[in-house]
């Protein structure tokens, strides 16, 4: 499948694309992600194989929800979801703005973590986001016992801006404005 919508070349670690989720072709590797301990923030632990087609193939048609499978060198290594925060669970709980997108990432679990992987995975998502001109803030609602993408998040220029309720989690929702995300960027260069 070459429906690459995105590419980007990291100068240390290579190449990361990212293409739509095809819901029943890529279920079960999917699957195999989101259920995993290391997942555990996901909140799909219990799901099972027909539970995540079913969920993917609901993002696809939804119209303000949509999901990528991230790519590093041609082999699947994360996922990316892309949605409207105003058709969301968090719509109402936070100061929305015209230009807001919401966004979640997983990386996939490995036993062999590769150094900067993680951020470099974050950075492609972010720079996707931020290539759509009418996008002039991301936010995000991570848990708030996920202290490790609490660190990455702030790597990339997301603010806590509160904390909020939701069905399954406790989070901080956290913004990162496209300036913010560049000021970052420009420190690292």
């Amino acid at each position: 499948m070459n429906d690459v919508i995105f590419r980007r070349d990291d100068p240390r670690l290579g190449r990361f694309e990212l293409r739509p989720v095809a819901p029943a072709q890529d279920a079960p590797l999917l699957h195999a992600w989101v259920t995993h301990p290391k997942s555990v923030f996901w909140l799909m632990q219990g799901a099972d194989l027909q539970a995540v087609e079913d969920e993917y193939a609901r993002i696809e048609a939804s119209g303000h929800h949509e999901a990528y499978l991230g790519l590093h060198d041609g082999k699947p290594a994360f996922l990316v979801e892309k949605y409207d925060p105003a058709q969301s669970e968090i719509a109402g709980l936070y100061d929305e703005r015209p230009g807001d997108v919401g966004m979640h990432f997983l990386t996939a679990p490995t036993e062999q973590p590769v150094h900067g992987f993680t951020l470099a995975v974050l950075v492609t998502v972010m720079e996707l986001l931020f290539a759509d001109p009418a996008t002039e803030r991301v936010v995000v609602e991570p848990d708030i016992r996920n202290a490790a993408v609490h660190r990455l998040n702030a790597a990339v220029g997301f603010r806590v801006e509160h904390e909020i309720s939701l069905a399954d989690k406790t989070a901080h929702l956290s913004t990162c404005t496209r300036a913010d995300y560049r000021t970052t960027q420009e420190s690292h260069a």
